[in-house]
């Protein structure tokens, strides 16, 4: 069985395909950018946010990033778009913007 899927294939035949559910190799999410799939878009309005950064540890896909105690934008390559951060913040700094991807 092919344990690591960045070994993974095109020919990959079903029966070598790792087994569903387990974690076989790190960092899988730098290969794949699943914001791809995302249907909203947050949008951060940086002259309303006052860095209380109550949006980054909701995010479920960290995708807020924090340098030196400060927020900036999004990593929208891996934003799902779910809006937990838009219904967190308290400023408005976060509006969330229909069918736009990046």
């Amino acid at each position: 069985m092919k344990t690591d899927i960045s070994k993974q294939g095109l020919d990959v035949k079903w029966k070598d395909m790792t087994v569903g559910c387990n974690i076989v190799a790190p960092g899988g999410s730098v290969d794949f950018h699943t914001g791809e799939w995302r249907v909203d878009t947050p949008k951060f309005i940086e002259e309303k946010c006052k860095q209380c950064l109550l949006c980054a540890p909701v995010c479920p896909d960290s995708c807020i990033p924090v340098t030196d105690g400060k927020r900036a934008g999004f990593d929208l390559d891996h934003c799902k778009g779910c809006g937990i951060c838009a219904k967190v913040c308290p400023f408005g700094a976060i509006e969330m913007m229909k069918g736009v991807k990046k």
